[in-house]
């Protein structure tokens, strides 16, 4: 019997890959061993209230949002990095590992999934249990700046200092790494989503017009900057004017989102500061002279490198292909796996 459950667990392992999975408040990305990256979605859940059923995911799903009829209703299942809605976030990965499987494989041997820092253990096994929930036979965690910093070519196993800031789009993720462990880390609540809510109320207040989430992020793509442009970037805006309730549009500069934009940075920057306080005198040294890496969707936001380098008197790195930065890492630990393991947070460490 036990020669035939070794020949079965050998032949499903021949047949399976691997996945890797970022489940980011924005946007969730799934890779697969040897495969790369086979999904970039948004992480966006759209339900048919009258039949309780998936009426669309990801992309479609995003364009649905504060535009769906009252039977419809389009949400964001997670919210600040974590899971806000349980059943939804299910539901969302079952959709995206259904069509990973359809491409080549049957079965998933492990799955890695990242999650911010600071999140608590009940959050961690909440987003194991989802993922397990989902199909994975095996769901192994790996934190978010540790992806990132893997992600963005740092040699994290050296015993030197690096500094990772990863923007992301529910939390930005400070981190302190050497010799393959995180030495201090924050995950500050702080990202693009705030980005784009300072944005509708600056507009509120301001133009008195009210806007979505999509328009805001708009704005932030087309005009945001962390200081300012030395030419000045306009775009219009569609939105209600709250006055008089009617349809209207008016136009907004970078002139004026640049100290909205600014003002998050500058907390974030706050967040940074209090990291190096805490930094032993050795790796403060060895962050002085490398400086520090910027990775996620926040690292695109233009000029963002000027605005640390300045405020924190450091070298600023922008890391390659910021945006995939976390999956990317997670898809070398895949590749490498023996390499990297004790970097994963496990069942068996982070329960018994």
């Amino acid at each position: 019997m036990a020669k035939k459950t070794s020949f079965f667990k050998k032949l499903t392992e021949i047949f399976s890959e691997d996945i890797g999975i970022d489940l980011g408040t924005a946007n969730t990305l799934v890779c697969a061993k040897s495969q790369g990256i086979l999904i970039s979605e948004p992480s966006v859940v759209a339900m048919n209230l009258k039949t309780d059923e998936i009426f669309a995911i990801g992309r479609s799903a995003k364009e649905m949002l504060g535009k769906t009829p009252k039977h419809i209703e389009a949400i964001k299942p997670l919210k600040d990095g974590v899971i806000a809605d349980y059943d939804m976030t299910e539901k969302m990965l079952k959709n995206f590992l259904q069509k990973v499987k359809k491409r080549k494989f049957f079965g998933s041997q492990r799955v890695i999934i990242c999650v911010p820092a600071g999140v608590t253990h009940v959050e961690k096994r909440a987003v194991q249990e989802v993922v397990r929930e989902a199909g994975a036979r095996e769901a192994l965690l790996i934190e978010e700046p540790m992806a990132a910093a893997i992600g963005a070519g740092l040699d994290i196993f050296r015993p030197d200092g690096y500094l990772i800031v990863d923007i992301g789009g529910g939390t930005s993720e400070i981190a302190v790494i050497s010799l393959g462990g995180i030495v201090i880390t924050s995950s500050l609540r702080l990202a693009g989503n705030k980005i784009d809510e300072a944005i509708i109320n600056f507009v509120r207040k301001v133009h008195n017009v009210n806007i979505g989430e999509q328009t805001a992020e708009e704005i932030k793509i087309a005009v945001g900057s962390a200081m300012r442009l030395e030419e000045v970037k306009t775009m219009v805006v569609n939105g209600r004017s709250a006055i008089t309730g009617l349809p209207c549009n008016f136009e907004i500069s970078s002139r004026e989102v640049e100290p909205v934009v600014g003002d998050i940075c500058d907390q974030i920057v706050d967040e940074i500061k209090a990291i190096l306080e805490q930094a032993p005198p050795e790796i403060s040294a060895d962050i002085n002279k490398r400086g520090i890496v910027i990775a996620g969707g926040g690292a695109l936001i233009p000029n963002i490198d000027k605005k640390f380098a300045k405020l924190l008197n450091l070298p600023v790195t922008i890391s390659e292909n910021p945006l995939n930065a976390v999956i990317n890492g997670i898809y070398k630990v895949l590749e490498n796996y023996e390499e990297y393991k004790d970097v994963l947070v496990t069942e068996i460490q982070e329960y018994n």
